[in-house]
């Protein structure tokens, strides 16, 4: 008899397992853990860089290759020939990318098929100013249809050095 009881005592129903409230919270989580993310919006940009046979092929006069040459008291803008299109000192310390910006478009209004220049850079330039010309030389920002969109100048961008006799002739060798 002892063994009919015990038996009797361990047959006990397990009770149902209520997953309302469980699923309740994950309703409200996921949405509040969804708007609290920080999207990031990562940009690339493709850079084609000089190869060394260039300088040893020969120079088609017709071609204009424009150059920006970034120095550490101004911006000047060039054919890739010799000659300067427009020299821009610094304002206030800064670099004057607006007036970088207006040349680029007064560029592309007289060459609407090119679109590729040269960034050339000294070793000491900063890595914010090389972003900054790199902007200012791509894009622009204009006014169409009522809304404000990014105007295409020059997308496709070579970096360079500047040339050694500007440095020189700057103070760098003596």
């Amino acid at each position: 008899m002892d063994r009919v009881r015990k038996h009797r005592q361990k047959h006990v129903e397990a009770a149902d397992l209520d997953v309302t409230p469980f699923m309740n919270l994950m309703i409200v989580l996921v949405p509040v853990l969804l708007l609290s993310m920080v999207f990031t919006h990562t940009t690339v940009i493709e850079l084609n860089f000089p190869t060394g046979d260039a300088a040893s092929g020969p120079i088609d006069p017709e071609a204009v290759h424009l150059e920006v040459a970034v120095y550490a008291d101004r911006l000047e803008v060039a054919d890739g020939r010799g000659g300067t299109i427009k020299t821009l000192p610094k304002v206030d310390g800064e670099h004057n990318y607006e007036d970088l910006s207006l040349v680029m478009q007064e560029l592309k209004r007289r060459m609407p098929e090119k679109d590729d220049i040269t960034v050339l850079l000294e070793h000491q330039t900063e890595y914010q100013t090389l972003v900054s010309i790199m902007d200012k030389v791509r894009s622009y920002p204009t006014v169409q249809a009522m809304s404000v969109v990014k105007a295409e100048l020059f997308p496709v961008i070579s970096l360079g050095d500047t040339p050694v006799a500007e440095v020189a002739a700057a103070g760098g060798m003596q």
